[in-house]
């Protein structure tokens, strides 16, 4: 076991809300993942069996505790807790999404992969059940004028995702998903961490932003393939998540790109933004049958 002084430990968080279809499978793998040194489940007030699965876990296991949330805080907040009650001298930080399902070797890859960087941001090459990547695993920062031109008639935006290069084991994009990141704690701790005023989704796109803007690197290794089963939790509430996954992008836009705008180009893309959310809500509503 890797004790929590080695120079090469890793503290995987893992934050839950109504998790039990997949954290039993999570945490076992983390278990025997090489490298990992501590577990920290954060749960955001789950209603299901999600706290008894991390129970008898942490029962098993001296690696693994958890904290029990009242309420659900946020994504963020919970990363944030979960980071800062890790053992402070593991050098390393993973997050992990209870729906993804990590490899014996996948987090200790990465950290190879990341160790002669510097500082870095390392995503992994996230699947479906069907072995279909992610397109999330790679991303541009959010593109607010095409957004805006599409609302006034236009073409739709592209999309954010980045196409693979399987020719480069770490393929450096602008953002990767925050289903699976792993750091060093360093460029953690210089980033104060994820950004608490978001409550649920566009997080991963800030600490992205701002670990590049610091001079990390944000990279996806393309060899180290991940399962992500995806949405367990947000498919029950299709309002929820779209109403925070707008605001989300709102705070992105506010914290980024207004300072750079007119007046009249910030009201402009927040119509957009909130002119868009119930057609993405009525999407999602029919999705999730």
């Amino acid at each position: 076991m890797i004790s929590s002084s080695d120079a090469t430990g890793i503290a995987a968080v893992v934050v839950t809300y109504r998790s039990g279809e997949t954290i039993d499978e999570c945490l076992r793998r983390l278990r025997a993942a090489d490298g990992v040194a501590a577990i920290r489940v954060v749960d955001n007030n789950s209603d299901d069996s999600t706290l008894d699965v991390v129970q008898r876990h942490a029962a098993a296991d001296a690696r693994v505790r958890f904290i029990a949330n009242p309420d659900n805080p946020g994504f963020g907040v919970a990363c944030n807790q979960g980071a800062n009650d890790a053992v402070a001298d593991v050098p390393w930080l993973a997050f992990v999404n209870p729906d993804c399902l990590v490899e014996r070797d996948s987090l200790a890859r990465l950290r190879v992969l990341a160790a002669p960087q510097g500082e870095a941001l390392l995503g992994a090459d996230l699947v479906d059940d069907d072995g279909v990547r992610d397109g999330a695993a790679r991303r541009r920062d959010p593109d607010f004028a095409a957004m805006l031109s599409a609302a006034l008639g236009g073409a739709k935006p592209a999309k954010m995702d980045v196409a693979p290069d399987d020719s480069r084991a770490l393929q450096q994009v602008e953002a990767i998903s925050g289903a699976l990141m792993l750091m060093p704690r360093v460029l953690f701790d210089r980033l104060h961490g994820f950004d608490e005023g978001y409550r649920l989704h566009a997080e991963d796109l800030d600490l992205c932003r701002r670990a590049r803007e610091s001079g990390a690197l944000v990279a996806v290794a393309n060899h180290v393939r991940v399962h992500h089963v995806r949405g367990v939790s947000s498919r029950s509430r299709p309002f929820f998540v779209e109403w925070h996954k707008h605001r989300g992008l709102w705070r992105y836009f506010r914290k980024f790109e207004a300072p750079r705008r007119d007046a009249g180009t910030v009201a402009a893309v927040f119509a957009a933004i909130w002119l868009r959310f119930p057609l993405a809500y009525l999407k999602a509503k029919v999705g999730a049958r």
